[in-house]
């Protein structure tokens, strides 16, 4: 297969991806409009080869890392049955109250790529809980597409309804200091948005490029939000003025951080729609954020 890099593929092409990877196009036609930039040596099977995520050479926090404790725990899931199960990571022996966050995976279940977050998290001094919101259908199965397939299953009010049941096992952790945040990438950022408007005692919100919350609900919010956007994200992007108004006409605490030159997803390292700078950035803040809101 030709060696591809990012600089070699077309705007339209990630902005394509990013259409199929949230539902707006089917697989035949994401693979017919793909078709189009099969150019030059590229072929088809490359370009989706090289979208597709690497979760074996991208982790940076491994599942073994001396410096964390790591176990998977189970709670009642109050709307899809069953229990849902989470990854829970400390600083390794810890036996101080922390602040803790939860870590909200995207439209596809809990991927490794969300876990290695969970861990960073970890790595960073919080106690972080990161569920599958997939469990009550049998959690992620192991690729994207068939936990994007699986997640359009569930309603996304009952998905939100685990998270935040996902913050109530936090709250009652031995180690919790009292202070819960929640961090949420894509349909989990929309699911930060959502818990802080729904959680009067969160203490810290951090959405990255999600929907938001619906303007009318804004006045519940009481927590202080960090919001963090990539320049071509427009469909997200589009409800940021009306949400942003809200939010300065309700006197809430927020800010925003706006990353030129980035897609959608931009955070994730396993994909190449990754940007590096600002993916380094934007978790200094978002650590930067909990560290002052958590501790």
């Amino acid at each position: 297969m030709q060696n591809l890099r990012k600089e070699d593929i077309k705007q339209e092409v990630f902005d394509l991806y990013n259409d199929y990877a949230h539902d707006r196009l089917s697989r035949r036609d994401f693979m017919q409009k793909l078709s189009l930039y099969a150019v030059g040596g590229l072929t088809v099977s490359s370009l989706m080869s090289f979208l597709t995520p690497d979760y074996k050479g991208a982790i940076q926090v491994k599942a073994d890392d001396p410096n964390i404790e790591t176990k998977y725990i189970h709670y009642p899931s109050p709307k899809g049955g069953g229990t849902i199960k989470a990854l829970l990571c400390m600083p390794k022996g810890n036996q101080k109250k922390l602040g803790e966050i939860v870590v909200v995976h995207e439209n596809r279940g809990l991927n490794p790529h969300i876990e290695d977050v969970a861990r960073r998290a970890a790595l960073a001094g919080f106690v972080s809980l990161a569920p599958d919101a997939l469990s009550p259908l049998g959690g992620y199965p192991g690729n994207d597409d068939d936990g994007r397939a699986l997640q359009s299953k569930r309603d996304r009010n009952e998905m939100l309804e685990d998270f935040i049941a996902g913050f109530d096992f936090l709250q009652k952790n031995e180690f919790c200091n009292g202070k819960v945040g929640v961090v949420g990438f894509c349909f989990g950022g929309w699911i930060s948005n959502m818990m802080a408007v729904r959680i009067p005692g969160l203490a810290a919100a951090v959405p990255f490029y999600g929907a938001q919350a619906p303007v009318e609900e804004v006045p519940n919010i009481k927590a202080p939000l960090q919001f963090h956007f990539a320049e071509h994200d427009t469909n997200v992007n589009a409800g940021w003025p009306a949400y942003e108004e809200a939010l300065k006409s309700n006197n809430k605490e927020y800010t925003a951080y706006h990353y030129p030159g980035t897609n959608h997803g931009s955070h994730n390292d396993t994909t190449p729609r990754y940007d590096k700078e600002a993916a380094t950035l934007a978790w200094k803040r978002t650590v930067e954020f909990f560290t002052q809101k958590l501790g």
